[in-house]
Protein backbone atom coordinates (compact mmCIF):
# COMPACT_ATOMS: atom_id res chain seq x y z
CA UNK A 1 0.00 0.00 0.00
CA UNK A 2 0.89 3.62 -0.55
CA UNK A 3 1.61 6.38 2.17
CA UNK A 4 1.75 10.28 0.37
CA UNK A 5 3.11 12.64 1.79
CA UNK A 6 2.77 16.20 1.51
CA UNK A 7 5.53 19.01 2.52
CA UNK A 8 4.62 22.60 2.05
CA UNK A 9 6.70 25.45 2.64
CA UNK A 10 4.86 28.27 4.12
CA UNK A 11 3.76 28.15 7.81
CA UNK A 12 -0.03 26.14 7.81
CA UNK A 13 0.31 25.84 4.26
CA UNK A 14 -0.03 22.19 4.44
CA UNK A 15 -2.86 22.15 6.88
CA UNK A 16 -4.66 24.62 4.38
CA UNK A 17 -4.04 22.43 1.46
CA UNK A 18 -4.87 18.69 2.98
CA UNK A 19 -7.88 20.32 4.83
CA UNK A 20 -9.17 21.51 0.93
CA UNK A 21 -8.49 18.02 0.02
CA UNK A 22 -10.37 16.52 2.42
CA UNK A 23 -13.37 18.96 1.65
CA UNK A 24 -12.91 17.87 -1.96
CA UNK A 25 -12.66 13.99 -1.67
CA UNK A 26 -15.78 13.94 0.41
CA UNK A 27 -17.61 16.21 -2.06
CA UNK A 28 -16.68 13.36 -4.43
CA UNK A 29 -18.25 10.69 -1.95
CA UNK A 30 -15.03 9.43 -0.77
CA UNK A 31 -14.93 7.77 2.57
CA UNK A 32 -12.45 9.56 4.85
CA UNK A 33 -10.86 8.44 8.02
CA UNK A 34 -8.60 10.46 9.84
CA UNK A 35 -7.82 14.59 11.09
CA UNK A 36 -6.48 17.37 9.53
CA UNK A 37 -5.93 20.92 10.81
CA UNK A 38 -7.56 24.51 11.09
CA UNK A 39 -5.13 27.10 12.63
CA UNK A 40 -6.39 30.49 14.38
CA UNK A 41 -3.54 33.43 15.21
CA UNK A 42 -4.06 34.69 18.11
CA UNK A 43 -3.41 38.35 18.78
CA UNK A 44 -1.71 38.27 22.27
CA UNK A 45 1.80 36.96 20.67
CA UNK A 46 1.56 33.07 22.03
CA UNK A 47 0.85 31.18 18.20
CA UNK A 48 -1.71 30.01 17.15
CA UNK A 49 -4.56 28.24 18.45
CA UNK A 50 -4.56 24.61 16.71
CA UNK A 51 -7.51 22.80 15.91
CA UNK A 52 -8.32 19.09 14.22
CA UNK A 53 -11.11 18.19 12.83
CA UNK A 54 -12.05 14.47 13.16
CA UNK A 55 -13.08 13.26 9.56
CA UNK A 56 -15.68 12.54 8.28
CA UNK A 57 -17.89 14.47 10.48
CA UNK A 58 -16.53 14.36 13.92
CA UNK A 59 -15.57 17.00 16.40
CA UNK A 60 -13.62 19.77 16.09
CA UNK A 61 -10.47 18.95 19.16
CA UNK A 62 -8.03 21.89 20.33
CA UNK A 63 -4.76 20.27 20.64
CA UNK A 64 -2.80 23.20 21.36
CA UNK A 65 -2.52 24.91 24.84
CA UNK A 66 -1.78 28.45 25.66
CA UNK A 67 1.64 28.97 27.82
CA UNK A 68 1.87 32.47 27.52
CA UNK A 69 3.74 34.76 25.73
CA UNK A 70 7.37 34.21 25.44
CA UNK A 71 7.29 30.76 25.71
CA UNK A 72 9.21 28.24 23.90
CA UNK A 73 7.97 25.22 25.07
CA UNK A 74 5.68 22.25 23.01
CA UNK A 75 2.35 23.78 22.71
CA UNK A 76 0.54 20.60 21.77
CA UNK A 77 -2.06 19.01 24.35
CA UNK A 78 -0.70 15.39 24.41
CA UNK A 79 -4.11 14.12 26.26
CA UNK A 80 -6.35 15.99 22.91
CA UNK A 81 -3.86 14.52 20.67
CA UNK A 82 -4.39 10.82 21.40
CA UNK A 83 -7.81 11.56 22.13
CA UNK A 84 -7.92 12.57 18.17
CA UNK A 85 -6.15 9.09 17.58
CA UNK A 86 -8.50 7.48 19.77
CA UNK A 87 -11.75 8.70 17.70
CA UNK A 88 -10.13 7.74 14.34
CA UNK A 89 -9.35 4.88 14.86
CA UNK A 90 -13.04 4.11 15.68
CA UNK A 91 -14.03 5.44 12.35
CA UNK A 92 -11.78 3.18 10.45
CA UNK A 93 -13.71 0.44 11.11
CA UNK A 94 -16.28 2.00 8.52
CA UNK A 95 -15.16 1.81 5.71
CA UNK A 96 -13.17 4.00 5.03
CA UNK A 97 -11.06 4.50 2.22
CA UNK A 98 -8.10 6.82 2.82
CA UNK A 99 -6.80 7.68 6.28
CA UNK A 100 -5.51 11.83 6.11
CA UNK A 101 -3.16 13.29 8.96
CA UNK A 102 -2.55 16.42 9.32
CA UNK A 103 1.05 16.06 10.04
CA UNK A 104 3.60 13.20 11.02
CA UNK A 105 4.89 15.02 13.95
CA UNK A 106 7.54 14.74 16.95
CA UNK A 107 4.82 12.26 18.90
CA UNK A 108 4.54 10.27 15.64
CA UNK A 109 8.58 10.65 15.09
CA UNK A 110 8.75 9.51 19.09
CA UNK A 111 6.66 6.34 18.29
CA UNK A 112 3.14 8.16 19.72
CA UNK A 113 0.27 9.74 18.16
CA UNK A 114 -0.91 8.50 14.31
CA UNK A 115 1.49 6.37 13.95
CA UNK A 116 0.36 2.95 14.72
CA UNK A 117 -3.06 3.89 13.01
CA UNK A 118 -0.83 4.74 9.94
CA UNK A 119 0.86 1.56 10.13
CA UNK A 120 -2.42 -0.04 10.63
CA UNK A 121 -4.38 1.48 7.92
CA UNK A 122 -0.82 0.52 5.49
CA UNK A 123 -1.42 -3.04 6.83
CA UNK A 124 -4.98 -3.40 5.85
CA UNK A 125 -4.31 -1.93 2.34
CA UNK A 126 -5.77 1.51 3.24
CA UNK A 127 -3.83 4.12 1.81
CA UNK A 128 -2.51 7.36 3.85
CA UNK A 129 -1.78 10.42 2.90
CA UNK A 130 -0.05 13.19 4.92
CA UNK A 131 1.39 16.25 6.05
CA UNK A 132 5.83 16.22 6.68
CA UNK A 133 7.86 18.51 7.89
CA UNK A 134 10.86 19.47 7.16
CA UNK A 135 12.05 18.33 11.12
CA UNK A 136 10.63 15.44 10.83
CA UNK A 137 11.56 14.17 7.53
CA UNK A 138 13.44 11.70 8.17
CA UNK A 139 11.88 9.83 11.02
CA UNK A 140 8.96 9.60 8.80
CA UNK A 141 10.94 8.37 5.91
CA UNK A 142 12.40 5.83 8.47
CA UNK A 143 9.07 4.62 9.12
CA UNK A 144 7.37 4.45 5.87
CA UNK A 145 10.35 3.11 3.87
CA UNK A 146 9.42 2.18 0.42
CA UNK A 147 6.03 2.75 0.58
CA UNK A 148 6.27 6.63 0.91
CA UNK A 149 5.50 8.72 -1.96
CA UNK A 150 6.00 12.68 -2.16
CA UNK A 151 3.04 14.57 -3.73
CA UNK A 152 3.20 17.85 -5.04
CA UNK A 153 2.07 20.33 -2.64
CA UNK A 154 -0.39 21.58 -4.84
CA UNK A 155 -4.45 20.72 -4.85
CA UNK A 156 -4.91 19.31 -8.02
CA UNK A 157 -1.55 16.89 -7.59
CA UNK A 158 -2.96 15.88 -4.26
CA UNK A 159 -6.64 15.26 -5.42
CA UNK A 160 -5.24 13.11 -8.35
CA UNK A 161 -3.00 11.01 -6.78
CA UNK A 162 -5.43 10.49 -3.76
CA UNK A 163 -8.41 9.13 -6.91
CA UNK A 164 -5.82 7.18 -8.79
CA UNK A 165 -4.49 5.44 -5.45
CA UNK A 166 -7.95 4.60 -4.74
CA UNK A 167 -9.16 3.67 -8.48
CA UNK A 168 -5.62 1.62 -8.08
CA UNK A 169 -7.32 0.20 -4.67
CA UNK A 170 -10.55 -0.59 -6.31
CA UNK A 171 -9.11 -2.44 -8.69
Amino acid sequence: MRIGYVTAGGRGDGDRLLSGLAVQLKARGVRLAGVVQQNTEREDDCGCDMDVRVLPDGPLLRISQSLGAGSSGCRLDAGALEEAVGLVSASLADRAELLMVNKFGKHEADGRGFRGLIGEAVAGGMPVIVGVGASNMAAFLDFAGDFAEPVPPESEAMEAWALGVLSETAA
